[in-house]
């Protein structure tokens, strides 16, 4: 088993969603009832100090075709997502709190999330549990999909409890490499069973949040999106636009030079939660052991980890695609079509401009 397909495959199961803009400097907090996404209450979201609706999820839009080239589709008026798929026992309101966050996420671009955590409910960790492959590679710990299995209820309730009071520690993750097809290895961050269960829980929530910031032209490990949908947005760009210019960036050792300190900042400018933020940052702290010895991770996101793509997403969001798309807009006199994957970039311009 390819240890990076065991990480990563079925991360995300929602479906596509529109993107919209998001200020550089979100100012107003969402707390109490507006910021757990349930109903009723009174959130600070609005001056007018109106009353958080109650919102169920539209139905979700149509697969973008290849035509529309990503994030040249014009932006839906008042879209929310579809209800994400429930796995064994989720529970029937698995979506609709995550849809409600999703709502206000969209309606108020400066607010900043305070109460999210409990949205890591133990529905959501079985779910989390069961969208694991069987096969994947354990960690450091060992344990394996089938030994967690054998008393889950009780495993995740422990988990459930442990991760709500902050007794939840990370572990530190295994280090594999796999070949790149440069004949170069590429390293490969193993989380144990707990933490791959926690990370993806954790991600559902802030793709809540997240997903309706990101451009249009963000395809690398996102909900409904995956490379043929980006290399039908770069056809479709290189064949119905003007552009004589094609630029292929690749961001060398992505991964491993993540700023920690950056990331902090960014995640912060959506998500007020501090509890949020010490679980990433015990994911990030939490080291590599490779041939049995320990070693610290200073900067960088373990490739592999189920959360790494979300930050990774996160931090290029901020990094390059504001700007990117404030270029274009603002500066560039012809079309400029960008398909980003992950830290892989191809911008498409017909000016002759060096960039």
């Amino acid at each position: 088993m390819d240890p990076a397909w065991s990480e990563i495959h079925g991360m995300y199961g929602t479906s596509m969603r529109e993107n919209r803009e998001i200020p550089p400097s979100p100012r107003l907090l969402i707390t109490g009832w507006a910021a757990q996404g349930t109903q009723g209450g009174t959130p600070e979201m609005h001056e007018r100090g109106k009353s958080d609706r109650f919102v169920v999820p539209a139905n979700p839009p149509n697969k973008a075709t290849a035509a529309e080239v990503g994030e040249e589709r014009e932006r839906a008026k008042g879209n929310t997502d579809g209800k994400t798929h429930p796995g064994p026992s989720a529970g029937t309101d698995a979506s609709s709190a995550l849809g409600r966050v999703r709502e206000v996420a969209r309606r108020d671009k400066d607010a900043r999330f305070t109460a999210l955590l409990h949205h890591v409910t133990a529905s959501r960790l079985r779910r989390a549990y069961w969208a694991i492959s069987p096969k994947a590679a354990p960690g450091v710990d060992w344990v394996t999909w089938d030994d967690y299995g054998r008393n889950l209820e009780a495993n995740l309730l422990d988990l459930h409890g442990r991760v709500q009071s902050g007794r939840y520690r990370a572990k530190p993750s295994r280090r594999a490499y796999i070949p790149k097809p440069d004949g170069r290895m590429r390293p490969l961050g193993i989380a144990s069973l707990e933490d791959k269960i926690v990370q993806r829980a954790v991600v559902e929530v802030l793709n809540a949040v997240y997903e309706v910031d990101f451009r249009g032209f963000s395809y690398g490990f996102r909900p409904g999106r995956g490379p043929h949908d980006a290399l039908d947005a770069l056809a479709v760009g290189i064949e119905r636009k003007r552009v004589n210019w094609v630029l292929d960036a690749d961001i060398r050792n992505f991964f491993g030079q993540i700023d920690h300190s950056w990331l902090r900042r960014f995640v912060e400018h959506r998500i007020a939660d501090k509890r949020i933020w010490r679980l990433i940052g015990k994911w990030l702290a939490a080291g590599v052991i490779e041939d049995g010895q320990w070693s610290a991770c200073e900067e960088g996101s373990p490739q592999g980890a189920s959360a790494s793509p979300l930050l990774a997403n996160v931090y290029l969001h901020y990094v390059f695609d504001l700007w990117a798309d404030h270029w274009r807009r603002h500066h560039a006199d012809g079309d400029v079509i960008i398909v980003r994957f992950a830290d892989d970039c191809v911008p498409r311009t017909r000016l002759e401009v060096a960039m």
